[in-house]
């Protein structure tokens, strides 16, 4: 294949890789005087018909793309049962290279890289293709930094039977998501979870499952969770610890929605690293939530319990004898004496009762459930502030509810007078770290923090939702907003093209202008930007001064040889001219001869290299030096 001419333009130079499908080498492009990367069909599936609409497929796929931070398809083909792809050439190192080099990646670094990784995948989601093989071999990390992402050999437009076949499974098993392991349905999740894997292993320099087997590794995708990356590398903060573990969520429903989420989270995490701001998806249906019943304190202890009395069974008397008189007599004291019963009975019998929960309720609904069960309520004259009841509902009760009463003991009750009034303390231009502590101590509760680019430093509060020195009840939520600095964006790339052009660019993307350096090139043409700082790729912000070398053309060569100009004295008729040169640790006689004042001034051709110093003598005493730098 070394030395092939495909297309009549592209020359096979050297194999530089392969996979499973195919093997990729380096070309020039005899037209366009460049390099580029071959990706090649093996030969061994070229008759197999379901590969080659595979290989097809992606170049097509793959084409479509046009993103920074995805490899270029420039070019298709196929010939003589060659089927080929026509690639950008990436000059650098994959980043399994770069891991296994340097181990785990400094946080900042490594966010920056994940970034650019996720900007692609949100180009090729947009797009309806997902990569399905997301992994560090697959990612190119070029000289100046610049991610760029490879082989979308595996991708295809996403449709409703985007089903990986269980006997033909795709892409590597280390950063298999578990939908994959199973063969199941794959998505732009399945993308996201293997970008989970990345993360973990740029951060701490493993993976996170291993094991003896292709087949064992891929159970514990679907089987086990991952070891925390914080208890291998300390050094990860909070909220990218969170973003990882999001991402590599087993159920999918708990995983990021999509890399746009993951995007704003990850620059987030560079502004507030320790921040809590990763949130987490519950398995429960949101709109099912259950109301904790408000809680309560008691005014007192439990009253004590009064001693039940003895029932006293009084048994009526009977007069055995039988006579009107007598008769008479047993009724009347038969019903005297069950009145004694029955009013001894209601007086020592009293009926007990459970006390309901009426925290919450108003005063009036409190009393109306109580006199149902036939208790009686006892207000408190003094009222407490409470933020969780309402101004007039009952904050406390004695007995606590469910508790056993007589009914003839009062419910004791305190009513609530609202929510105590607090002012809103200033929060603008504190650093976010400082928020919740401050409004703590004011009584109130932190809300939901977003974030902003602006012209203030990263991570200071530059807007609040209620303005200081207004009072609001106690516990109300405060919402603030972080300024994010200035936007940032990827550095565009501005190498080849011309200053001029290059000038109107930067006003679009609201950059500044820095130093045009002119440098001479024998190869780049005048005006043309030959190097750029920072460099393409590189994240910055609107504002940003960019400074560029420029070419000034070919450096011109003078055909006109330089000379020594020897101005002779002018009280000598006659004298003896000479001339040495010294250069380095030689010298030499250049010149001598005999000349009249009226010769003057002598012009002496002169040469050497680099730095020469020339001694003039007359009449063999020395006259004059001058250097000369070639």
């Amino acid at each position: 294949m070394i030395g092939k001419v495909l297309g009549d333009r592209y020359e096979i130079l050297e194999k530089i890789g392969g996979g499973g499908m195919a093997l990729v080498y380096k070309a020039k492009c005899r037209l366009l005087n460049r390099y580029v990367a071959v990706k090649i069909l093996r030969s061994e599936f070229t008759e197999d018909e379901e590969f080659v609409k595979k290989f097809k497929r992606e170049s097509q796929s793959a084409a479509s793309l046009s993103h920074p931070n995805i490899v270029g398809i420039y070019d298709v083909g196929m010939e003589d049962d060659i089927y080929y792809i026509i690639m950008e050439y990436i000059k650098g190192q994959t980043l399994k290279e770069l891991i296994k080099s340097k181990g785990a990646l400094g946080v900042e670094y490594a966010t920056n890289i994940a970034l650019q990784i996720a900007s692609a995948l949100e180009h090729a989601h947009a797009n309806h293709i997902v990569h399905r093989d997301i992994k560090s071999h697959n990612i190119m990390i070029k000289e100046d930094h610049t991610v760029k992402v490879t082989d979308f050999g595996i991708a295809r437009a996403v449709s409703s039977s985007t089903i990986t076949n269980t006997g033909n499974i795709i892409g590597s098993v280390h950063y298999f998501s578990p939908e994959q392991a199973r063969g199941g349905y794959t998505d732009e999740k399945s993308d996201i979870y293997s970008l989970g894997v990345v993360m973990y292993e740029l951060v701490t320099g493993r993976l996170p499952f291993e094991g003896e087997t292709p087949i064992s590794v891929a159970l514990k995708h679907i089987q086990e969770d991952a070891v925390s990356p914080k208890t291998i590398n300390n050094r990860i903060p909070k909220s990218l610890e969170g973003i990882i573990m999001k991402a590599m969520e087993k159920d999918i429903s708990k995983r990021y929605s999509n890399v746009g989420e993951i995007i704003a989270d990850l620059k987030q995490s560079l502004i507030m690293p320790n921040g809590d701001f990763v949130k987490k998806k519950k398995d429960i249906d949101e709109n099912t939530k259950v109301i904790e019943p408000i809680k309560y304190i008691d005014v007192a202890e439990q009253l004590s319990t009064e001693s039940n009395l003895e029932e006293k069974n009084i048994e009526p008397k009977s007069n055995k004898k039988i006579t009107i008189i007598a008769i008479s007599s047993g009724l009347i004291l038969a019903l005297l004496m069950f009145g004694v019963y029955m009013l001894i009975n209601n007086i020592f019998n009293v009926k007990v009762a459970n006390v309901p929960n009426i925290i919450g309720y108003s005063e009036e609904e409190a009393r109306r459930e109580l006199e149902t069960l036939g208790f009686i309520m006892d207000v408190a004259e003094e009222r407490v502030n409470n933020k969780d009841v309402p101004e007039g509902h009952i904050a406390r009760q004695d007995p606590k509810p469910e508790t056993s009463n007589k009914v003839t003991n009062p419910v004791r009750v305190v009513v609530s007078k609202g929510p105590k009034k607090v002012p809103v303390p200033p929060i603008v231009g504190k650093n976010y770290d400082e928020v919740d502590i401050m409004l703590e101590s004011f009584g109130l509760q932190e809300g939901e923090p977003s974030q902003e680019y602006s012209q203030y430093p990263s991570g200071i509060v530059i807007r609040q939702s209620i303005s200081p020195g207004i009072n609001v009840d106690e516990g109300t939520k405060i919402d603030y907003v972080i300024s994010g600095g200035p936007e940032k964006f990827f550095m565009t790339e501005f190498i080849g093209s011309n200053i001029e052009d290059v000038k109107n660019q930067l006003n679009v993307l609201d950059l500044i202008l820095g130093n045009v350096t002119p440098e001479f090139s024998d190869d780049v043409p005048i005006g043309v930007v030959m190097n750029q700082t920072p460099k393409a790729g590189t994240e910055v912000s609107k504002k940003s001064v960019v400074d560029f070398v420029v070419s000034k053309g070919p450096k011109e060569i003078s055909n006109t040889k330089p000379y020594l100009n020897v101005v002779l004295p002018q009280n000598l008729d006659k004298m003896k001219v000479t001339i040495f040169k010294i250069e380095g640790d030689k010298s030499s006689l250049i010149y001598e001869k005999t000349h009249s004042s009226s010769d003057s001034p002598l012009k002496i051709d002169i040469s050497g290299k680099g730095q020469v110093l020339f001694e003039v003598y007359i009449n063999n005493s020395f006259q004059d030096s001058t250097p000369y730098n070639f």
